[in-house]
């Protein structure tokens, strides 16, 4: 089975444990930011910067980017390339799944890793390559912006 982006370990939903476990402290700065992450979901660093800004206003820019990047080091949160511009983060240990983004409405859909699965047997087969699926994200248009552009081609 080919490596879809899980982990050794799962979040236990308690981030003081989590971070403990690994070395860490929660800090007040970490604990915003992974709040943040909690609860937009899908957030660019700014994006979260705003949500972080709401509690603690002397947090700039820099302490969101050094705090995601260790904590994506550390395993707890994760990206996605979904587009131009800056990656969106979310909650790693929730659950695995690739991104449909639509290059028309910009509408962004979540399927399960599995649907890849074909694909990712193929790669290890002919090149012994091992996906990981965590920061993947496949363009195309969605069915609403296809059935509008057929529409307008009737």
């Amino acid at each position: 089975m080919a490596d879809t982006g899980t982990t050794d370990w799962q979040l236990s939903g308690d981030w003081k444990a989590d971070l403990r476990e690994r070395g860490y402290r929660l800090t007040p700065q970490r604990q915003l930011v992974l709040e943040a992450v909690d609860v937009l979901d899908h957030a660019t660093p700014d994006d979260i910067l705003c949500h972080v800004r709401k509690t603690a206003s002397g947090i700039n820019i820099s302490t969101v980017y050094r705090t995601l990047e260790l904590l994506e080091e550390l395993g707890l949160v994760s990206h996605a390339h979904l587009g131009h511009g800056a990656p969106t983060y979310h909650l790693a240990g929730r659950h695995h799944h690739l991104h449909l983004v639509c290059r028309d409405c910009e509408k962004v859909t979540e399927t399960g890793t599995e649907i890849a699965q074909p694909l990712i047997d193929r790669l290890r087969e002919e090149h012994g390559f091992d996906t990981d699926l965590k920061h993947f994200a496949i363009f195309g248009r969605c069915a609403d912006c296809t059935a509008k552009q057929e529409d307008g081609r009737s």
